[in-house]
């Protein structure tokens, strides 16, 4: 029987696109994350504090992948560009999607792209945005088990936040095994523990994002053509 190779187009189609967002974002300077986490693991809170602390020390704007406008809301009131991609009940963020959003979105001075992707963890680890860095976050609350229970999100990330760790106290979640799960998956992936609440453990984070700008702003060659992306 003849194989119809309907998914493995959809998904070269979806790389075309993504590359064409990198090519875009690279010639505007922009450094592009995509942040992904199941429902409730602290997205949004992550954003706004990551925006609230370093605004004053780079321009920043945000995408949000969602079906209504609660967390695009909050985004805003930070004071950012915000713009929203309304997935219309789809249960990712794909390249397609962002393609559209960047004609909405003026990147202009832009440093820093803050894509907030739909919360699960399935889906969004199959579809490249044309972002530079998958950011994974884990919470505390949600159980030790989730590299387990969904290997392609932690082994397509390239750096791993556990929030809510000031819920440890009042949690059986047992860090190491958290940890040997992730380390199978992704060994030596950067792993920063920390919460959105309290700011605990905020500033690694903070200093990873800063760094990664830097990268993004170094590659761009002196002629202000773009150069070679640290992806």
């Amino acid at each position: 029987m003849p194989e119809i190779p309907v998914i493995r187009n959809i998904m070269s189609i979806n790389d075309a696109l993504a590359a064409a967002v990198r090519r875009q974002l690279d010639a505007a300077g922009v450094l592009a994350l995509n942040i992904m986490a199941s429902p409730g693991a602290g997205k949004t809170s992550v954003i706004m504090r990551t925006v609230e602390t370093l605004k004053s020390e780079m321009t920043i704007a945000a995408l949000d992948g969602d079906i209504a406008t609660v967390d695009v809301e909050k985004i805003a009131r930070t004071g950012i560009r915000v713009a929203l991609i309304n997935t219309g009940g789809n249960c990712h963020l794909d390249a397609n999607m962002m393609t559209s959003a960047l004609s909405s979105l003026d990147l202009t001075g832009v440093d820093l792209l803050l894509v907030e992707n739909v919360g699960n963890l399935i889906c969004p680890a199959a579809f490249e945005l044309g972002t530079h860095y998958n950011v994974v976050i884990a919470s505390v609350p949600e159980g030790d088990d989730k590299p387990y229970k969904y290997p392609a999100m932690y082994r397509g990330a390239d750096v791993l936040l556990l929030n809510k760790i000031d819920m440890l106290p009042y949690q059986e979640f047992d860090l190491a095994y958290f940890r040997h799960g992730v380390e199978v998956l992704n060994p030596g992936l950067a792993f920063l523990p920390l919460s959105a609440r309290t700011g605990e453990g905020f500033d690694a984070w903070l200093d990873w994002v800063r760094a990664a700008v830097a990268r993004q702003r170094a590659s761009i060659a002196p002629s202000g053509k773009p150069g070679v992306s640290q992806a």
